[in-house]
């Protein structure tokens, strides 16, 4: 996956969740019109990174959104939240938008929790459902963009 660098005025979110054994469950990107593509790090790469910033931030912080917890080259920041069946929602993003992220983040969840609800759904897997999908991008409209 290549990321880009949406220019001027645009915005760039690369969400991911994150399973039990640090492996991707769910992947999905908003950006805006303005699309350059440059030599941007892979979204993949830098949330993983920051994978143990989060778990240091767990410890230090009771609440499930955990805000930014890393940056990276002062232009990206890497936000969580922890879900109490510590399933990681990450979002890399290029603007500040936390009241955003927080309730996008917080809507994500309760999609998630009827997810895990469903008896077809094995935990900890790849989430395949088009509605979660569909849901997830009319969230994403909602609060990033």
């Amino acid at each position: 996956m290549t990321m880009s660098l949406v220019g001027g005025a645009g915005y760039y979110y690369s969400f991911i969740i994150v399973g039990k054994r640090d492996n991707p469950l769910f992947e999905i990107e908003f950006a805006g019109p303005k699309k350059e593509v440059s030599q941007q790090p892979e979204a993949q790469f830098v949330i993983h990174a920051a994978l143990d910033l989060v778990e240091e931030h767990v410890w230090k912080n009771p609440q499930m959104y955990l805000k930014v917890v890393d940056k990276y080259n002062d232009k990206y920041f890497i936000s969580a939240f922890v879900t109490a069946g510590h399933e990681r929602f990450m979002v890399l993003h290029n603007t500040k938008n936390e009241d955003g992220i927080k309730y996008f983040f917080q809507e994500v969840h309760e999609l998630y929790i009827k997810v895990l609800l469903n008896p077809f759904y094995k935990a900890d897997t790849p989430i395949t459902s088009q509605v979660f999908q569909k849901r997830v991008k009319q969230l994403g409209r909602k609060y990033l963009t």
